[in-house]
């Protein structure tokens, strides 16, 4: 049998069985896994331990100080590559639950997608993972090269215990390179390679001055307000020219190279279309800023929620005793989050020492040059899979835990998304276009092929 007989006779079971695959896709959303709320993580891990180790997988459940995580292998493949693809099993919560046209773990299809919590983020996508592994192993018998599966159950909760893990199970882990099928494909639709993700650090400001709320008119202008200490502060943070002011904010920020700079000149843009789709009538400052530049190579500061004082019907003529901010900052290579954390601390220090900062969610972004030796073999893939040229994105604009690839394992990480851009992740009515999901267990079970003839440098 020749290569492409090899790989065509894998997409014609994937075809043959889509009717199957996605009635088992619904079935693994029905059960709820909310890290959040601690709900569901430990039957749906137990669950993937059973599926896993049914399609012929070695499989674990590993215990974290937090909830498990699911490993699974296949390394009987000698001399060729070992892919590692991670996604996550946790889920968002639901709520607000009265914004779904239908029930969140009941998925439903509507005009040609499949609606639920979690389809597109990230269950639909690891489980097309899941399915190429299968399609390859029911076929053949055999996988074109080695496999580890790693399945976090944290990764909406910030990945709290994913470094660890990792640092502790290096050995287990062991592999050439990552892949994470997570987020939406670009808004043209094309299929996306992704070389990387911003990382986050999450923190509040909070500040109290008089033990109590009290009358603006026999305290205002004497009592200060915290509101407006939080105001002020804020102002110093980043300027109306929309420029981050903190004292040397930018010293780790790592400048894009000539390729990557050329890879979002390749990137579609329809500016009006984005901008009317969101009822905007302007992008943030400064507004000479390239539309892929900030979104890649530079880091944001983000007011998230400002919460203070009477916020009720009509007026309420109060000064308030308290307020509190909650922030987050988008991270680019090579920028650290403790390092940040500090420049943020000293900041406010110098310019508001009232005020408290408390440090929540941190992730450090990552990076994987897109000169690396395993980018022709996605693009092999993807256009094999779906007959399209994927686009280069030098980093994706969220942030996902692929940090522990590039800078604990040592090995170059990317992102192959499957999900539509419309996804409505995190939100009401989360869905996953069927042909999508349907694309992408045929390529990831081009990406296993074209790993077979793979030759690792020595």
């Amino acid at each position: 049998m020749t290569s492409s007989e090899t790989l065509n006779a894998v997409f014609e079971y994937i075809d043959e069985n889509r009717a199957r695959s996605l009635e088992r896709l619904m079935e693994y959303l029905r059960h709820p896994s909310i890290s959040a709320e601690n709900v569901g993580i430990d039957q749906v891990g137990a669950l993937l331990v059973e599926m896993l180790t049914e399609i012929g997988l070695e499989t674990q459940l590993m215990r974290t100080e937090g909830h498990p995580m699911v490993v699974a292998r296949w390394e009987k493949a000698m001399g060729k590559p070992t892919v590692l693809f991670y996604g996550h099993y946790d889920v968002q919560p639901a709520d607000p639950i009265d914004k779904w046209l239908s029930p969140p773990f009941d998925p439903t299809i509507r005009d040609g997608r499949l609606y639920a919590r979690g389809v597109g983020d990230n269950k639909g996508q690891h489980f097309a993972q899941i399915l190429s592994i299968e399609s390859h192993l029911k076929v053949h018998g055999k996988l074109p090269c080695n496999v580890i599966l790693l399945l976090e159950g944290e990764e909406e909760i910030g990945s709290p215990h994913i470094a660890d893990f990792v640092r502790a199970n290096t050995e287990i882990l062991k592999a050439d390179f990552a892949v994470t099928a997570d987020g939406p494909r670009h808004a043209s639709g094309a299929p996306v390679i992704k070389f990387g993700s911003r990382g986050v650090l999450s923190f509040e400001l909070r500040c109290r001055h008089a033990n109590d709320d009290l009358h603006s008119g026999n305290f205002g202008g004497v009592v200060p307000n915290p509101i407006w200490t939080l105001v002020h502060l804020l102002g110093t943070m980043k300027d109306s020219a929309g420029e981050i002011t903190i004292d040397g904010f930018h010293d780790g920020v790592e400048p894009p190279s000539p390729e990557e700079l050329a890879a979002i000149e390749r990137l579609p843009l329809d500016l009006e279309s984005y901008k009317q789709s969101l009822g905007l009538v302007r992008l943030d400052a400064p507004g000479a800023r390239p539309f892929y530049e900030r979104l890649c190579f530079r880091p944001t500061l983000t007011i998230n929620g400002f919460h203070g004082g009477y916020g009720g019907p009509g007026s309420k003529t109060v000064l308030p005793n308290e307020a509190f901010v909650k922030c987050d900052i988008r991270l680019v290579e090579a920028q650290d989050p403790l390092d940040v954390l500090h420049k943020v601390a000293a900041h406010v220090k110098q310019h508001a020492p009232e005020v408290d900062l408390i440090a929540m969610e941190k992730m450090s972004p990552s990076k994987t040059p897109i000169a690396s030796s395993f980018t022709p073999v996605l693009r092999r893939a993807f256009v094999a899979a779906q007959g399209a040229e994927p686009l280069l994105i030098p980093a994706g604009f969220g942030s996902l835990p692929s940090y522990v690839f590039t800078k604990i394992l040592g090995i170059p990480a990317f992102e192959t998304p499957y999900a539509n851009h419309d996804e409505a992740n995190h939100a009401p009515n989360e869905n996953l276009i069927l042909d999508c999901f349907y694309g992408g267990i045929r390529t990831g079970s081009a990406l296993l092929h074209e790993l077979g003839s793979f030759r690792l440098r020595e």
